[in-house]
């Protein structure tokens, strides 16, 4: 005892070697890659233009659109008929999974609610200038919403690297993500382990690797956007 004090004893990186050696990892984690990417991307895209849409009380039946988006968030279809409705839509490839995943009613409220407290003398002199409607989002709404934006973005990039149930039921072997593969792995190695078949790697020291790199995106992104969840930008330019 007493021989560990602070760099561990008998270190080895056998685990990693045998998860990096195996090509399923790799295109696992490539296909999460580019669907937190590209989802982030589409769900903020269709995120930011709904919220300021329905910000705006000029907008035409704004209360009725209000009122739809927040009642998919008291009643939902259920599993089984939103499973119909993916195949229907015919969301067997990563591109349509993308799609048909970008819409998630609670943060456009956040954006929606958001966009509402941006001060409406700002917009008006805004628009005394002549500034369009898209120049008020991109000038205005957005570089002072930078906060709740990137909230909002970590929200859906997060959701987009746990996702598992819904690529795993929609998705083909070639275009899983890392999740389903971690899924499928674990299952693997309590199957050999049961059957008495022994590895040279320890079953808990794959499943810890395999946790390690599941996270290690995660935490190097997230510091880089963690001052915006500090306090949100204001910037100032009022007119009378």
């Amino acid at each position: 005892g007493g021989d560990i004090v602070l760099w561990p004893v008998g270190l080895q990186f056998d685990a990693y070697g045998e998860i990096f050696g195996d090509s399923k990892f790799w295109l696992s984690y490539c296909n999460t890659l580019f669907y937190t990417m590209y989802g982030t991307i589409c769900s903020m895209l269709v995120g930011i233009c709904g919220a300021y849409a329905l910000s705006k009380s000029r907008l035409m039946f704004g209360r009725g659109f209000n009122f739809m988006l927040v009642f998919t968030m008291w009643f939902s279809a259920g599993l089984i008929p939103t499973y119909n409705n993916f195949i229907d839509l015919h969301v067997d490839n990563k591109y349509m999974f993308i799609v048909a995943l970008g819409f998630n009613a609670f943060n456009i409220i956040l954006l929606r609610n958001y966009f509402s407290s941006v001060s409406t003398e700002i917009e008006e002199a805004a628009t005394i200038d002549g500034a369009s409607e898209f120049q008020l989002l991109t000038k205005i709404y957005i570089p002072m919403s930078k906060a709740s934006i990137a909230t909002v973005a970590m929200f859906y990039a997060i959701s987009r690297w746990n996702g598992y149930l819904w690529a795993q039921m929609l998705l083909g072997a070639e275009d899983q993500p890392l999740q389903v593969y971690i899924r499928v792995k674990l299952q693997t190695l309590l199957d050999q382990a049961d059957a008495g078949a022994l590895s040279d790697v320890s079953q808990y020291s794959i499943q810890y690797a395999l946790l390690v790199c599941s996270i290690i995106p995660i935490i190097v992104i997230y510091p880089k956007i963690q001052k915006y969840f500090a306090a949100g930008v204001n910037v100032g330019g009022v007119k009378e």
